[in-house]
């Protein structure tokens, strides 16, 4: 599913304009990208969290050379669906 996907959806179900799915869809995905790089998390009832995560600096390998290197500390985005969604996509 793309962010284009996703506008049509909201254009067919909630019955706004085009114009008005996307700027709707543009918003929200800012908010959530304001969110994250602020380091708070954003919980989705019924879908899950996003989580920014720090990861320490440690010691790595180039697989090509065999070189030793420094991998460099860095956040991470991790996302952690709830039991619903769990649940949802496992019923048989």
């Amino acid at each position: 599913m793309t962010k284009v996907d996703i506008v049509s959806g909201v254009y067919e179900k909630v019955g706004f304009s085009k114009k008005e799915a996307v700027q709707v869809v543009e918003t929200i995905f800012d908010l959530m990208k304001e969110t994250l790089e602020r380091g708070e998390k954003i919980k989705l009832s019924g879908f899950g969290n996003f989580v920014v995560r720090n990861k320490r600096a440690r010691r790595g390998r180039n697989p090509q050379t065999g070189d030793d290197i420094e991998i460099s500390a860095r956040r991470i985005l991790t996302f952690k669906p709830s039991q619903v969604l769990k649940n949802a996509l496992n019923r048989s």
